[in-house]
């Protein structure tokens, strides 16, 4: 090979790195992309760097293209940022930039959360929020704080061992009323025939609890009371809340049917129902229809006891439900109650409250029912919507 043919291949292999070099080092600061710039503003950037890379999501997606100082004492420090334009689709007007470290001691970088999928996108040269940076001398002196804590913390629990020790070695010594109990036979003899006839006595305090509940079941059913319960429209408050759950299913209802107190109960303070064939429609929906959980919602007046109000919500509540599972052909474990007492804003006809009978669709989240521990809600299954019933019972 000639001279001339070796020197050209030289410089053709050195152009070629150097095309290359300019490609990656381009590539690495965005200027082959399509690109827009945003801006947040700091009152301290804590050592960020122009250049340094800025992650979306955890993935290097831009780069800090500049840093300004403010004009003025008081304004922050406003930094420019290349974007990669495929960003455009997750940083929102709601998203967050903040200064995060690599490991305790790295490089300082840019990382912007992600927006909500409800807000507006963001335009070339917006300004989005900003949080301030966490300082290294900021976590040391928190670290020293929770030491001096720990430290204090230590000299509390000794000092309480050494009462403690003290505490033990009087009681050892029959010192005080733990320690004659402790040491004296007798007194701890006398104390536990005292205890026995305590429990003796709770046994029969239980007892005539018992013997009171039967009494009032038997005095429920007396010619003389009975009338009072029917009139009230139900007997036993205890099983009020059998089947109420403690909040709405989230989500809308498919289906509301709403009925003024008036046109189903017969006086202001009554959970009697006197127009029951008024609840058929709810009902023949409930026995054909496909739904998750349905649920019946009774608000008590604007006046009277809030006490009373809750307690006639809740029963109104039972005893529309009793009529529709009675009367109707599904599954009652998909009908729940709702007592709301007493409603400040009530606006139905004679203050009475409202009445509604609310259905979600299947798969709706089944809400707590109020005897169950906090917390615990379980989903009805896609699959097992109500099918329309053929054995649906007369109505009345």
């Amino acid at each position: 090979m000639s001279r001339v043919a070796r020197l050209g291949a030289f410089i053709f292999v050195t152009l070629t790195i150097l095309a290359a070099g300019v490609f990656v080092i381009g590539s690495k600061a965005y200027l082959f992309r399509s690109t827009y710039q945003l801006k947040t503003q700091f009152d301290n950037v804590a050592g960020l760097a122009e250049g340094a890379a800025v992650e979306v999501g955890g993935v290097h997606s831009g780069t800090v293209h500049g840093i300004a100082l403010p004009h003025r004492p008081g304004e922050k420090v406003t930094v420019t940022i290349d974007l990669d334009k495929v960003t455009h689709e997750i940083i929102k007007q709601d998203s967050i930039a903040s200064i995060e470290t690599e490991g305790v001691l790295g490089n300082q970088y840019l990382a912007i959360s992600f927006g909500s999928s409800g807000q507006a996108d963001v335009r070339d040269g917006d300004v989005i929020q900003s949080k301030p940076p966490l300082e290294l001398s900021e976590l040391l002196m928190k670290t020293s704080n929770i030491l001096d804590s720990s430290k204090r913390a230590i000299e509390n629990a000794t000092q309480a061992t050494a009462h403690l020790n003290s505490v033990s070695a009087k009681i050892d010594a029959g010192q005080g009323s733990v320690g004659a109990l402790i040491n004296d036979r007798a007194l701890f003899t006398n104390l536990q025939r005292s205890t026995s006839t305590l429990s003796e006595t709770m046994v029969q305090a239980q007892a005539g609890v018992t013997d009171f509940h039967e009494n009032m079941e038997a005095l429920k059913h007396n010619f003389l009371l009975s009338g009072y319960f029917k009139r009230r429209g139900y007997q036993d408050t205890a099983e009020l809340t059998n089947n109420e759950v403690e909040r709405l299913p989230t989500g809308a209802p498919v289906k509301t049917f709403t009925y003024p107190p008036k046109q189903l109960f017969n006086s202001k303070d009554s959970a009697k129902i006197q127009n029951q064939k008024s609840l058929n429609d709810s009902g023949d929906y409930l026995a054909s229809g496909q739904f998750g959980i349905a649920v019946v919602v009774v608000s008590g007046g604007s006046e009277g006891d809030t006490r009373k109000e809750m307690e006639l919500s809740e029963a109104r509540a039972m005893v529309i439900r009793d009529y529709l599972v009675e009367h109707f052909g599904f599954d009652d474990s998909h009908l729940k109650t709702l007592g709301l007492g007493k409603q400040l804003e009530a606006t139905s006809e004679g203050g009475m409250g409202t009445i509604k009978i609310m259905i979600f669709p299947v798969g709706s989240e089944v809400p707590p029912i109020k005897q169950a521990p906090a917390g615990v809600a379980s989903k009805v299954p896609a699959d097992k919507g109500l099918e329309a019933s053929e054995t649906a019972g007369p109505r009345q």
